[in-house]
């Protein structure tokens, strides 16, 4: 045993389960006692929900006025950078690796990074239950997560972590979002909910593993689309989320960054928490649905073989989260393609050309799942938009024009689909190709 898996025994791991957010709880418990009888914790928390996108947008677009919020007033919104996390040079290294490889990033968040959190049993009901309770709308939440990473990493910019920045103001937005969230389960399903299995609702444990989501998890899948983060980059990468998490209260955030060392001991723990779940397989099947209509003609099954081919040979039995979750067979035609680039790679021979291939094939995906956002929440509270800066460096047009063009194509594509729904029956556990 090592230092690192020293820091990491099986009791840590236990007791972060058990273990919440104390502080922003009791903040949060305190505003629930003073709110007016009838007001139930679901109706807060859709007023939370509407209030931290407008703080968002202010911090992106300030206008002088930002949204009062009583809630708000009881968090210290203007707390700075932890000690150890004022390294700019490091930070912009880090957000440097979204905003360089940020469509191969999109497609490893849907491809990788939201199955993980869908196989993890307690993070699937409370990401079905309460985001359906709270929005009406699963997909939107997605794309709040899209826009999460677009405010963190996507700028360039290091003064998005510091106070009144929009990576800064999403982190500790979350933070209380997720004492909500809490207090939401224990209303509606606190007789049936196991704290002796799965801890309370976004428990540290589940933050931790998040904060490796969307670091480790997107390594990894980068790898298998033929982009290799050198280990300067990911050592970068993985401090500007450790500062995100530290602002957002994640506990092993707390003392100092997470470096490559805790890499593996904490994922080889976290491997334990895959499981098939009910909610985890709907979750799966709707966030399929939606890339599925996002792709253009011919192109339909791409993501469900994205789906396989970052997960085949994962480590720590991450490999069968596909199967866990019901993902459909990969298209043919994808399952040939991958099969020469993996046997290329096995034996040490460059795939060439069909590296190239498969760049491209993600790239695409990338692109559509970005166009996709854009065009389906672009509006609202909680609007999905990138600066114009990534928008031409990855080719994607905004406007209202644009938009209006590319929702003609989709009902256009929509309507073939159905014809072709029609005529064709369903595959056995998954959607109509």
């Amino acid at each position: 045993m090592n230092d690192h898996d020293g820091r990491w025994p099986q009791e840590r791991f236990r007791r972060l389960r058990q273990q919440a957010d104390p502080e922003i709880d009791k903040v949060v418990a305190e505003y629930l006692r003073a709110q007016p009888d009838g007001r139930s914790a679901l109706d807060l928390v859709k007023g939370v929900v509407e209030e931290l996108a407008l703080a968002k947008r202010e911090a992106r677009a300030p206008s002088g006025d930002p949204p009062a919020s009583l809630i708000f007033d009881a968090i210290d919104f203007a707390a700075g950078l932890p000690a150890w996390g004022d390294d700019k040079e490091l930070l912009a290294r880090g957000q440097a690796v979204f905003a360089d490889y940020g469509l191969y990033q999109a497609a490893a968040l849907f491809c990788k990074c939201l199955p993980m959190a869908y196989v993890e049993v307690s993070s699937a009901k409370v990401l079905y239950g309460v985001s359906n309770l709270a929005t009406h709308s699963l997909t939107r939440r997605v794309a709040e997560t899209g826009q999460m990473l677009v405010d963190v990493m996507g700028l360039k910019a290091t003064d998005s972590l510091l106070p009144g920045g929009p990576g800064h103001t999403t982190a500790i937005g979350l933070r209380i979002l997720h004492s909500f969230v809490r207090a939401l389960v224990d209303e509606r399903f606190g007789d049936s909910w196991d704290t002796a299995r799965h801890g309370p609702p976004v428990n540290q444990e589940l933050l931790l593993a998040t904060i490796f989501d969307f670091s480790v998890v997107t390594w990894e899948a980068l790898e298998t689309m033929g982009v290799t983060l050198t280990p300067e980059q990911r050592a970068a990468h993985l401090y500007t989320w450790s500062v995100f998490g530290h602002i957002m209260g994640v506990d092993a955030c707390q003392d100092g960054p997470l470096t490559l060392a805790d890499v593996d001991p904490v994922s080889r723990r976290l491997g334990r928490l895959y499981e098939s779940s009910d909610e985890g397989r709907r979750l799966m099947a709707t966030l399929l649905a939606e890339m599925e209509e996002f792709m253009h003609l011919g192109w339909r099954k791409l993501p469900r073989s994205l789906v396989h081919w970052v997960f085949r040979d994962a480590a720590h039995g991450a490999d069968r989260v596909p199967e866990l979750l019901g993902v459909p067979k990969p298209a043919w035609w994808c399952t040939a393609l991958f099969a020469v680039a993996r046997a290329a790679h096995r034996h040490g021979r460059p795939a060439g050309p069909v590296d190239v291939v498969v760049r491209g094939l993600v790239r695409r995906v990338g692109r559509h799942i970005v166009v996709g956002m854009i065009d389906r929440h672009s509006d609202g509270h909680a609007a999905f938009r990138i600066p114009e800066e990534l928008a031409r460096a990855w080719r994607i047009r905004q406007s209202g024009v644009a938009v209006r063009t590319r929702t003609v194509r989709r009902r256009a594509r929509g309507f073939f689909r159905g014809a072709a729904r029609r005529r064709t029956p369903a595959e056995p556990g998954g959607p109509r190709a």
